[in-house]
């Protein structure tokens, strides 16, 4: 009973705690796919240090071509809505872009989508789709929705992995070249643990001794109980067709899930890639499971830095399907300000860490982008249309601006410290609040303009890291109520010909009146008349 009322609260919270805001300078949404960069050329890029899951140390970038990152990350099995928790790991690849970018990186981002697998047959099957590709392509698209809804930048490819299935053959192929697979009798493949140095100790620490087997029901097929399938074959009765492939040296059947982000990334970006990045809970067996792949079929090093993301917790519990305890973006965050909120509470904390998603934690969120919304409507107002208003010798301007700008430039750089981005975001807002209040106290005394100008820009430069003054698009169900509401609108040449209808009949003009009621008719428009009342006017149909 806990979970569910903890669940109910959560809801309740994101839908009416805290009055819901508008701010009217709002940046009408858009897809971005560049940020202005702070720097222009590779040789003054600034250094930035990141946690390098691989060596369990903060490791200085660089890039395997100057001035640019390749980025792979793991995109979402698409059978059912993406919940929270998924999206806090889209989140954090959001905050790794904008970062690079923001100090004039290129990024190059591919981040694939699994729409073969065990959860996505069975479901079909449940559901009784003839064609697979409907029931993925109707949650690739509403993945996508909830990505701009976030306001997350979009990966330059978002690759399906049925589209990769030669990739993968080949792949496998490679891998039995080197001796590390080998086929099974029933038309499987599997990968050597035993036969790969170094496999269970790159991203982990594995025991082997106490380690079961990796794949359900499947052990008697394997040499040793830790191989991994990279090819499952075709069980009658139980796989589909329209979800199996063969070639002449691979029995039919289809992919294992580990194989797809291996073969997906040789194909974009070859043997190496600067990025890896994915939720903790990936580490062991995919990531560890690519790295040995990958390694494997090319002998060179798979990637350079491999960044994991920290759990979202519901009760101090993992947010996932499998423990049935989680939450649609949409659910959660059923109003435009909640979805809002979620972004700056996931972008304000410490990617690495767990975070407890609360009604107290998302309440705490909406009031921080309410006191940043007023702020940046009141310095709005202020200053009307010029936004740019020379420093001259504004304090604010020169010393407390370019400090806060630097902190967070800092903060930035040492492993996307948001907590202490977020500090320095809001001592500016406290700067002008404290603004803002001197001049209340006396008419007399003037506004700090340039200051508040300064501020201003320091925001939206801060803002292309964060993300957060954006106007979130309304759902399809949303669109369709303010359409209904906009049908419902009677256009004011219809309700003048219903006055002159109204007068009409007052003066026993019937003819006139039953001429003015084709009128509106021929409009669009019923009109009903009310004893007693004004006359009802309805969109015909509605």
């Amino acid at each position: 009973m806990k979970f569910y009322t903890s669940i109910a609260l959560l809801v309740w919270a994101c839908s009416t705690s805290i009055e819901a805001f508008t701010s009217p300078i709002l940046h009408e949404r858009t897809q971005l796919t560049a940020i202005t960069p702070l720097k222009a050329t590779t040789d003054t890029l600034p250094e930035i240090k990141l946690f390098n899951s691989l060596s369990r140390n903060k490791e200085t970038l660089k890039p395997l071509e100057p001035g640019k990152f390749s980025i792979y990350t793991c995109g979402p099995t698409v059978y059912d809505f993406a919940h929270v928790g998924n999206f806090r790991a889209f989140l954090t690849y959001d905050l790794l872009k904008r970062v690079l970018m923001y100090f004039g990186y290129d990024v190059n981002h591919v981040c694939n989508l699994t729409d073969v697998d065990d959860k996505i047959i069975n479901r079909a099957n449940e559901q009784g789709i003839d064609n697979v590709l409907d029931l993925t392509s109707k949650y690739e698209d509403l993945f996508m929705k909830d990505l701009q809804a976030l306001n997350i930048i979009p990966a330059v490819k978002y690759p399906r992995a049925t589209e990769h299935i030669p990739e993968m053959m080949e792949m496998i192929l490679k891998l039995e070249e080197k001796g590390l697979a080998y086929e099974s009798e029933d038309g499987s493949w599997w990968f050597a643990t035993d036969k790969k140095e170094g496999y269970g100790e790159q991203l982990v620490n594995l025991n082997w001794d106490e380690m079961e087997t990796t794949e359900r029901g499947e052990s008697d097929l394997k040499r040793t109980p830790q191989d991994f399938c990279l090819w499952k074959a075709f069980k009658p009765g139980i796989d589909r067709d329209d979800a199996a492939w063969e070639s002449d040296r691979i029995k039919k059947g289809r992919p294992g899930w580990h194989l797809e982000c291996s073969a997906m990334s040789k194909k974009y970006f070859g043997d190496t890639i600067d990025i890896h990045g994915g939720g903790v809970d990936l580490k062991f067996p995919h990531h560890e499971n690519e790295i040995a792949q990958s390694e494997g079929a090319s002998g060179e090093p798979f990637c350079n830095c491999w960044i994991h993301n920290g759990f979202v917790n519901i009760d101090n519990e993992k947010m996932s399907k499998s423990l049935g305890n989680f939450l649609t973006l949409r659910t959660a965050c059923a109003a435009p300000a909640d979805v809002r909120a979620y972004r700056y509470l996931v972008m304000s904390s410490l990617y690495r860490s767990s975070l407890n998603f609360t009604p107290q934690a998302m309440d705490a969120a909406k009031s921080a982008l309410k006191r940043i919304d007023k702020v940046r409507n009141q310095i709005s107002e202020a200053l009307g249309e010029e936004k740019n208003v020379d420093a001259g010798d504004s304090s604010l301007a020169t010393e407390q601006v370019p400090k806060a700008l630097g902190n967070f430039e800092a903060a930035l750089k040492d492993d996307m410290s948001m907590p202490r981005a977020s500090a320095a975001l809001f001592g500016l807002v406290k700067e002008a609040e404290r603004e803002f209040k001197r001049v209340s106290k006396d008419d007399s005394v003037p506004l700090d303009k340039p200051g508040l100008s300064a501020v201003w820009n320091a925001l939206d430069q801060m803002d292309k890291v964060f993300g957060i003054f954006y106007q979130v698009p309304m759902t399809e169900e949303e669109a369709a109520e303010e359409a209904s509401a906009e049908a419902m609108t009677v256009p004011e040449e219809v309700m003048e010909l219903v006055v002159q209808r109204t007068e009409a009949k007052d003066s026993k003009d019937w003819d006139l009146a039953d001429s003015l009621r084709s009128r509106i008719t021929e409009l669009g428009f019923n009109v009903k008349d009310v004893k007693g009342g004004e006359p009802e006017v309805t969109p015909i149909g509605k």
